[in-house]
């Protein structure tokens, strides 16, 4: 039996650009579980970018004041409500992003069951979903690893494989920016899929780590400011089919120069901030490609990605120093300080 308090975060109030609003309750209530719902003990959690701007202010999707933080969440069933019927007690699971987003197109609807966002999320001790909001762990995962699929896993999935007609092939080109989650289980999705992978970093560590992983190339987009001529003339000059574009608009213009014909733009965020110097939707014209906004991804993509993570046994890369559920705001910082390679991960007891 689950206990009747639990530790919890929760983010009250406005972000004025830090993370003083987020707040720990060590005797905050167990919830109770509905007819349809499942009780999740957690054991593993893992942040994103969005995690953070949820707290310090400036997301620009649905958001709740006084929400429990986190999408990432992975950990065994503790109860189960009369009715369910995709999962028992002691079953490993994760929570899916948009809890209503379950195969599909995201409608209006699905876009605002955001885990962590609009609904309790994963950073606190037990959690209740309902049973469709929950996928099975693969098999040859952990806790932590489990849990980095939820957004970064998913983002990159739907980034390389979501659109008919233009999902990833074998021999295929794909460019992915930095060493974050996403751009990472891109490299490793297009590497299993028999591609070919140009990296983008800042650094020489960081690039022999992306080469340790499968990158065919890496750039340094410090030294070569003008990298995305650079990645092209490394295809023959044809152009790349996929980029995981994570930067935003100061990097879209190195992708468009970088894109091949009907290729692939996946804009899954704005890492590298805003500016009004941008290209314009005439440069999807004049590139003849598709640019495409992203917003992770839906319950039946989750499926086909994790059975592709069980056949290759894809491992997700976390960050070597792991936090735990009350260091949560040194893990925002430490994500936020752009320290961490691959993912951040939070071991909750």
């Amino acid at each position: 039996m689950a206990p009747s308090t639990q530790q919890q975060w929760r983010v009250q109030g406005k972000g004025n650009g830090t993370f003083d609003n987020l707040n720990f309750n060590k005797e905050a209530p167990v919830p109770e579980v509905g007819d349809k719902d499942v009780l999740v003990k957690f054991h593993g959690a893992s942040l994103n970018y969005r995690d953070l701007i949820i707290s310090a202010g400036g997301y620009p999707f649905p958001q709740e004041d006084n929400v429990v933080p986190g999408s990432d969440g992975a950990g065994v069933v503790e109860a189960v409500g009369k009715h369910v019927q995709r999962f028992k007690v002691g079953d490993k699971v994760i929570t899916q992003f948009n809890q209503g987003h379950i195969a599909g197109p995201l409608d209006n609807k699905s876009i605002a069951t955001g885990t962590g966002g609009v609904i309790d999320g994963s950073l606190q001790q037990y959690g209740v979903y309902d049973e469709q909001g929950l996928v099975p762990l693969p098999s040859n995962l952990n806790f932590i690893e489990g849990a980095s699929l939820t957004c970064a896993g998913l983002t990159a999935w739907n980034g390389l494989y979501g659109l008919e007609g233009k999902r990833l092939t074998p021999g295929n080109w794909v460019i992915t920016q930095g060493t974050g989650g996403v751009s990472i289980f891109a490299l490793q999705f297009a590497k299993a899929a028999g591609a070919r992978v140009i990296a983008t970093t800042s650094s020489k560590e960081k690039a022999d780590k992306l080469k340790a992983l499968g990158a065919d190339h890496v750039i340094n987009y410090r030294d070569d400011p003008n990298w995305g001529e650079t990645a092209k003339k490394l295809t023959g000059g044809v152009g790349v089919n996929h980029i995981i574009e994570v930067g935003g608009p100061n990097t879209l213009e190195q992708s468009l120069k970088a894109i091949c014909l009907e290729g692939v733009i996946s804009i899954i965020g704005f890492i590298g901030g805003t500016s009004d110097k941008q290209p314009t939707l005439l440069d999807a014209l004049v590139n003849i490609c598709t640019v495409r906004g992203i917003y992770v991804g839906s319950r039946q993509q989750f499926e086909e990605m994790n059975a592709a993570i069980e056949a290759n046994n894809i491992k997700p890369v976390i960050d070597e120093k792991v936090f735990t559920l009350e260091q949560l705001k040194e893990a925002y910082q430490f994500q936020w300080d752009q320290k961490h390679f691959g993912k951040v991960g939070i071991k909750i007891e």
